[in-house]
């Protein structure tokens, strides 16, 4: 007779745990990891998490969950540990994270996790992240797809590449002033600005929450960036431009992420990074700003070559120009940086409009260098097309305008160059 424990099955391995204080407060990741992996998982509290990743029985572990709560934050030094721990031993690590502060999922996911999961669970996003540990990552593919051949008029940009690129942020003092729209415009007019030998040129939009430079130029946003500015030390040359998107193969652009993310998720360090790898490899580099200050703000413009802002004529943007001066002036930063645009600006025949300027001036102690003609609803039409003036609207004086600044800027940068190298 066949011995009855023949008959057993054989228990499934276990290829990932969940970690936790107590798994009891995250009934729904339970059921979710029996939808997933059936019996093939376990699940360890903190305290026996570290030990065990040393043993011989997790080498078979694929990822560990690691479940944490607002009233875990006081065990922080713990928790770090284990990712530190967990990565060594080339465990992949999915935080499941409830309530948690943006600042310390921040840290934890610049330690080296993989991915993050609010909880409550979203329906299907365990499995998600799951799939997505399960397969390479654009930074681990990056040097296979930048040694690939390139599309015409995008060169191959490896680690060796050094290059000064000119900062321009965009900042809109005001809402609705047209900041967006004025840096996805000035960067496609720079990418134009010399058919033989063309600039190359970034867009970063750093408005984590509403950035609207990925419509405006109808582009997907994809996870590579939020996993790009997550962990921004990690980063090299080939990862960053593999998460940036080329438009019409004369311009990359970092688009916001594709989730919310709260302003302060990234840190002076990662901007700063974020403008190493842009400078390294573009020759101008253009920054739409949130409207809101931050504390990277201050990094943003300590960086500029030119910092504009953004106005109309109104009393809204009047006051708020006033402010951002006096904000300015008080922590000591160079507020002389800062170039006035006025959107929307008088006709040529509207000599009221124009006293109206010249009182706004002077009274701000300020000089509006660059005049924008209000570009009505071809603006409109433009980004609900996903593409630049200069392709649906190239004779409109708005256009021109922003076509005229990006070769005066082009020229500048060419003189400068042509002055270093003599």
């Amino acid at each position: 007779m066949a011995s009855i424990a023949a008959l057993q099955p054989e228990p499934a391995p276990i290829v990932a745990c969940t970690v936790s204080r107590d798994i009891q407060n995250f009934d729904q990741l339970i059921e979710d990891m029996e939808a997933e992996l059936g019996e093939g998982w376990g699940d360890l509290s903190f305290e026996d998490a570290s030990a065990f990743f040393g043993e011989a029985d997790a080498e078979n572990l694929e990822f560990v969950a690691i479940a944490v709560n607002s009233d875990d934050e006081g065990r922080l030094d713990l928790i770090e540990n284990l990712v530190r721990t967990a990565k060594e031993a080339r465990i992949g690590v999915i935080l499941i994270a409830d309530e948690l502060g943006p600042m310390v999922l921040h840290k934890l996911l610049r330690l080296g996790a993989d991915d993050f999961v609010p909880y409550p669970l979203p329906q299907g996003a365990l499995r998600e992240a799951i799939e997505k540990l399960r397969t390479p990552s654009p930074a681990m593919i990056a040097v296979e797809v930048a040694q690939q051949e390139q599309p015409e008029g995008i060169t191959a940009v490896g680690a060796d590449q050094s290059r000064d690129g000119v900062v321009l942020p965009v900042h809109g003092l005001a809402g609705g002033v047209g900041a967006s729209t004025f840096a996805v415009n000035l960067a496609w007019e720079l990418a134009l600005a010399d058919k033989k030998e063309p600039p190359r040129v970034c867009l970063l939009d750093f408005d984590l929450q509403f950035g609207s430079a990925s419509t405006y130029l109808d582009l997907p946003r994809r996870d590579a960036v939020y996993e790009l500015v997550a962990d921004t030390e990690a980063m090299d040359n080939e990862s960053f431009v593999q998460a940036t998107l080329p438009f019409n193969e004369k311009l990359h652009v970092l688009t916001a992420p594709s989730e919310i993310l709260p302003l302060d998720f990234i840190v002076p360090d990662d901007v700063n990074n974020l403008i190493d790898r842009a400078q390294a490899n573009f020759d101008f580099v253009v920054i739409d700003m949130p409207r809101t200050l931050v504390q990277w703000t201050e990094t943003v413009l300590n960086r500029a070559h030119v910092y504009f802002a953004l106005v109309e004529l109104d009393m809204r943007s009047a006051q708020n120009t006033l402010r951002m001066i006096r904000a300015l002036k008080s922590e000591d930063l160079p507020h002389e940086k800062l170039r006035y645009v006025l959107n929307r600006s008088p006709k040529f025949t509207d000599l009221s409009g124009k006293s109206r300027v010249k009182r706004m001036a002077e009274n701000l102690d300020i000089d509006i260098e660059v005049m924008l003609p209000d570009g009505g609803k071809a603006v409109a039409q433009a980004g609900d097309h996903g593409l630049p003036l200069a392709e649906t609207a190239a004779k409109l004086p708005l256009r021109k305008e922003i076509q005229k600044l990006a070769a005066q800027l082009y020229a500048h940068a060419v003189e400068g160059s042509a002055a270093a190298v003599g």
